[in-house]
């Protein structure tokens, strides 16, 4: 066949189709092979040829041109991601798979400063398979990514191994090597460097293979627009955590803010409330049943001796023991501030270093600042007005201690007078009264008489000094007199810290008759302090000596008194006791005279005075008791009895 006859044609056209299939170039060059085997001549295998390789360049532009479309659209993509920032490691996850993909790399990864532990560390890894190389830390300037930060420039190298330009470590070598990794590319992640290079370096991004390469400069360009990208998502999630930082801090400072002011409207509600009840003249209820509103709970208010003065809500008065409630006020009066013991709240209401009471809270197992200022505030304004209160009553006792006075000294003097200045204070002269007379040694004196102003007996009562003792005059209510003044005597004693003796007569009404049972009652303490005896008692309680001292001569009184067991016996036996034990002091205590007086056995004599012991106690024989019964005995005789 005549080569001039062979057409170029087709092999131009195969060259177009190759072109439009993107063939492999070694497709390319098999073309003008195939012509030329095929008897293509000179001038077309020449035109075969020059369209080779004009179709190659072709090919190289198309193939640059997708390559770049490709790289585009992945920063696209990337910046799509960044202006959706939702979850950083995410982000970071996509730059680096993007990064793998776009330079065919067998792996790609991002490392992180960690300024706390003065290292970096693997933040993000695609394509890695080794959890060694995966768990890395290095430390700063180490490796290669050591040489990137430095240097704030990308670094290649196509053998790792073998590269002297950067500080080896065994551990970065030892992952390295675990990872299969040989060529590797790094760039820094930069912020601030505005495009002239420079900048802070907060990261380093890789790509890298298992086999030597040698990476383009387009590669190296387009790793360094992703690490630009990661650089932009980590700085902008930092903005965006250290924004919503700082809003959550503002909304804990705005909630603070709301909480303190909402506390200050409440203690200026709760202070004005207080304040009100001063000016209007409220008493320690009206403070128990205020706080106890305001603080949602029971309220105890206590005096110095731990007894209740008021209480509000229920259990509010309930409460371990007088004891450990002055132990708990002794705490928070040391401590300066109220205490927290057996589920209540404890405040000290102080005036100075003096103890006036305390403040008890019931059912609020906690309190907060605000409430505890709340509560401590109202123990301030108890101590207003129970010294307020203490002021009135010295007040009002100096001037009943006026009329007690005027009282004993000259109750004839103007009776009617008296009885009209009792009725202002309060107080009724003319109704029954009981009087107490209380005394104490020189040194407790003054202490009793502080101690009988806070002295709180059932009914009215009114105290004053006079003539070194301290009398009381309270309303009488039915209890034996003898028993108010041991009861006084033991609350007068605890109060002033000092043995008291109390004496006790009536009741009695009107001036004159309280001036006879004054009278009646020093009696009577003398008697007792003659006795040497201690605590408190009326004339009744001292035997024949009551019917020697006391105002009423209650002969029958005393004489059931002494014989009461012995004439009830005689009365159900029909025997003859009191005969015998008269007899038997008549003869002057000898059985064989008594017997004679009697008319019976000795033996019947001794069994009767058997029986007078059993009935009357072992020392019936005794001297005291045995000129009581003697009086007793004359008694019986002469008011027959």
């Amino acid at each position: 066949m005549n080569p001039d006859t062979v057409s170029a044609a087709p092999y131009l056209r195969r060259l177009i189709d190759l072109l439009g299939a993107d063939a492999p170039a070694e497709e390319f060059g098999a073309v003008a092979a195939e012509a030329r085997v095929n008897g293509v001549g000179a001038q077309g295998l020449s035109e075969v040829e020059g369209a080779t390789r004009t179709v190659l360049q072709v090919r190289g532009v198309l193939r640059q041109h997708r390559r770049r479309e490709a790289e585009l659209a992945a920063l696209f993509d990337t910046a799509g991601d960044l202006a959706g920032l939702r979850d950083l490691d995410a982000v970071l996850q996509s730059i680096v798979r993007r990064a793998r993909t776009l330079l065919g790399t067998d792996t790609a990864y991002l490392t992180l400063p960690d300024p706390a532990a003065r290292d970096t560390y693997m933040r993000v890894t695609d394509g890695s398979v080794s959890a060694l190389f995966q768990g890395l830390r290095l430390g700063l300037g180490d490796g290669l990514g050591g040489l990137v930060a430095q240097n704030t420039q990308p670094y290649v190298t196509p053998d790792y191994g073998t590269d002297s330009r950067f500080r080896h470590t065994r551990t970065i070598d030892a992952g390295v090597l675990d990872e299969g990794l040989v060529a590797i590319l790094g760039v820094p992640l930069l912020l601030g460097s505005g495009g002239g290079g420079g900048g802070e370096v907060i990261g380093v991004l890789f790509a890298a293979d298992r086999t030597p390469r040698a990476f383009s400069p387009d590669e190296i360009a387009l790793l360094c627009s992703l690490a630009a990208h990661a650089a932009i998502a980590i700085d902008t999630a930092a903005a965006i955590t250290n924004t919503r930082a700082a809003l959550a801090e503002l909304a804990a400072a705005n909630e603070v803010i709301q909480e303190h002011a909402a506390a200050l409207q409440r203690a200026e509600e709760a202070h004005d409330r207080l304040t009100d009840l001063v000016l209007r003249g409220g008493d320690v209820r009206d403070v128990a049943a205020a706080v106890a509103d305001l603080l949602d709970g029971a309220i105890a208010i206590h005096d110095p001796e731990g007894r209740v003065l008021t209480a509000v809500g229920p259990g509010g008065a309930a409460f371990p023991g007088r004891g450990t409630v002055a132990e708990v006020v002794a705490d928070s009066r040391t401590a300066g501030r109220t205490v927290f013991r057996d589920g209540r709240w404890t405040c000290a209401v102080l005036a100075g270093q003096e103890v006036l009471g305390s403040l008890v809270l019931h059912g609020r197992p906690d309190l907060d600042d605000a409430a505890k200022r709340l509560f401590e505030r109202a123990g301030v304004v108890t101590a207003l007005l129970l010294l307020q209160r203490r002021s009135v009553a010295e007040a009002e006792n100096r001037i009943r201690g006026e009329l007690i006075t005027d009282l004993l000294n000259a109750p004839d003097r103007d009776p009617v007078g008296l009885t009209e200045r009792g009725r202002r204070l309060g107080f009724d002269l003319d109704r029954p009264h009981l009087l107490l007379l209380a005394e104490a040694d020189a040194e407790s004196r003054q202490r009793l008489v502080g101690a009988a102003m806070r002295h709180r007996v059932a009914g009215d009562s009114i105290s004053a000094e006079h003539a070194g003792r301290v009398v009381v005059l309270l309303t009488e209510n039915g209890t034996p007199p003898g028993d108010v003044a041991r009861s006084a005597a033991r609350h007068l004693t605890r109060l002033a810290g000092a043995p008291v003796t109390v004496a006790a007569a009536g009741p009695a009404a009107g001036p004159q008759a309280l001036a006879a049972a004054h009278a009646e009652a020093i009696r009577c303490l003398r008697a007792l302090r003659v006795l040497g005896r201690e605590g408190g008692a009326c004339a009744a309680d001292l035997g024949f000596l009551g019917i020697l001292l006391g105002d009423e001569k209650d002969a029958d009184g005393f004489v059931a008194g002494v014989l009461g067991p012995l004439l009830r016996y005689d009365e159900r036996r029909g025997t003859a006791l009191v005969r015998t034990l008269e007899a038997y002091f008549g003869c002057g205590g000898s059985l064989t005279r008594a017997k004679d007086e009697l008319h019976v056995h000795v033996n019947t004599v001794v069994q009767r005075l058997d029986r007078v012991q059993a009935l009357l106690g072992e020392d019936w024989n005794s001297p005291e008791r045995a000129l009581e019964l003697q009086i007793a005995l004359r008694l019986h005789r002469l008011t027959g009895s």
